[in-house]
């Protein structure tokens, strides 16, 4: 842990001038924006008792969903856990639907009825938030064989915590995605604490990206809190998915500043831990470098904060005013139907 903080109170935004295009900057800087602003409204929703139950927030780790967002493709299919409001939005859920499936409303992208840890998208390819730690990963590897099955060059990326690479379930989905060589990007985002515990009191590897090395899986860490270096690993692995050669594992490092969940006061970490992270903010040093580096000015990013802004507001208040579900719905969507739009060829 000292290592990895050493890193971070060193790094500085680079002075050589970014090769991505503005477009890319921007997008990288918007997707983190809306995540973050989403999430900040979320929690203050909760306080005010508008949003119950389970609730795990993106804020810090909103660079890997803007490296998705630019590298992968729309068709490519996700799962994930239950820490994916960012992952949703990322995929082209709507901040509306998003918010309104937090407030329990009729309007949620999933009808009120799977709350903070259960999105699901068919039209964008989004397979879930699973509540269940790590379940998510044989589901990853068999949507992956499903693509493989129908002769499509889709790659599904898996993503689970640190805390679900203990889970027998990654083993053995690891040993037959190899075996089956699937097309799936396997990516643990290791913000090093799961539930309240460290990856270094937890297990003998600390470094979680070599358990791939037993199966004979590419697989690397990389910086999670940078867009750049998150975006360039996304766009190495699919290139080797989609050739034939397989799955990959990427061991993204990333920080999560809330606790594990709206319950969780976070009294296992320092103050000064939490305080490093934060000044190297990913989204702070990205408006930086675009702003150094003249890529965008700041009028064009005042009117980005701006847009965000207002489609923040205009989700809470469409939460606020959709209706509840009604009782008559309790038992309808509980089975996938034959004719659903992605089980068609």
């Amino acid at each position: 842990m000292t290592q990895v903080l050493d890193k971070i109170k060193t790094s500085k935004p680079t002075a050589k001038k970014p090769s991505y295009s503005k477009d890319i900057w921007l997008t990288w800087y918007e997707t983190m924006l809306r995540i973050r602003r989403f999430e900040e409204r979320t929690l203050m929703m909760y306080a005010q008792q508008k949003i119950r139950g389970f609730c795990h927030v993106y804020i810090g780790q909103e660079s890997i969903a803007a490296g998705l967002v630019t590298a992968l493709r729309r068709e490519d299919p996700l799962v994930t856990a239950y820490r994916q409001h960012g992952i949703a939005i990322a995929k082209g859920l709507s901040t509306k639907s998003c918010m309104a499936e937090l407030y329990g409303k009729a309007t949620g992208c999933v009808h009120g009825k799977g709350g903070s840890m259960h999105f699901f998208s068919s039209e964008n390819r989004f397979f879930g938030g699973n509540g269940i730690v790590g379940a998510q990963i044989p589901i990853g590897a068999g949507i992956a064989f499903a693509e493989k099955y129908r002769g499509t060059d889709n790659l599904c990326v898996t993503m689970f915590g640190d805390g679900a690479a203990r889970q027998g379930a990654l083993y053995e989905s690891f040993n037959m995605a190899m075996t089956w060589k699937l097309p799936v990007l396997f990516i643990c985002e290791n913000n090093q604490y799961a539930m309240g515990t460290s990856v270094t009191r937890t297990s003998n590897v600390h470094d979680l990206y070599k358990i791939g090395a037993a199966f004979d899986m590419p697989s690397e860490a990389i910086d999670g809190m940078n867009p750049e270096s998150v975006h360039e690993a996304f766009v190495k692995a699919a290139e080797h998915i989609r050739s034939g050669k397989g799955p990959y594992f990427l061991e993204i490092k990333t920080y999560r500043y809330k606790g594990h969940s709206v319950s969780d006061p976070g009294k296992y970490r320092s103050k000064d831990e939490l305080q490093a992270y934060m000044e190297n903010d990913p989204i702070k040093l990205t408006e930086e470098k675009i702003l150094k580096n003249k890529i965008a000015t700041e009028s064009e990013i005042q009117a980005i904060k701006d847009l965000i802004k207002a489609e923040i507001e205009e989700a809470t208040l469409f939460a606020e005013e959709s209706p509840l579900p009604d009782p008559s719905e309790l038992y309808t969507d509980n089975y996938v139907d034959k004719d659903y739009p992605f089980m068609k060829d």
